[in-house]
């Protein structure tokens, strides 16, 4: 199963983590592992092109987007890509979860 862990402060995403493999399909073949890679990379692209200091990277094994700098264009494709990640999880719940971790302070 993929899990994504989004951290939220406020309404604010700070971090989100996207780990595991979905199990649809064998390796390679898997519709629902393709459809989240798509989504995190077109997001992280996106975000890279318009404004490259807003986050940063880390891709071993596990994909961790950690906000530096909270702007309007950064929040939007964000929560855009957590919108499109829950649309999956309604087509494919045994094979994606997503879980968000907000704090107030």
């Amino acid at each position: 199963m993929i899990t994504v862990l989004v951290k939220k402060k406020k309404n604010d995403i700070t971090k989100v983590v996207i780990k595991g493999h979905a199990m649809y399909d064998d390796y390679g073949k898997d519709i629902v592992c393709a459809g989240v890679s798509s989504i995190a990379t077109t997001t992280v692209n996106a975000i890279l092109k318009i404004k490259k200091e807003s986050i940063q990277l880390e891709e071993s094994p596990d994909l961790t987007i950690s906000v530096l700098i909270t702007d309007e264009i950064t929040e939007s494709l964000l929560e855009n890509m957590i919108e499109l990640l829950y649309e999956l999880t309604e087509s494919y719940p045994k094979n994606i979860k997503i879980k968000e971790d907000r704090t107030d302070d």
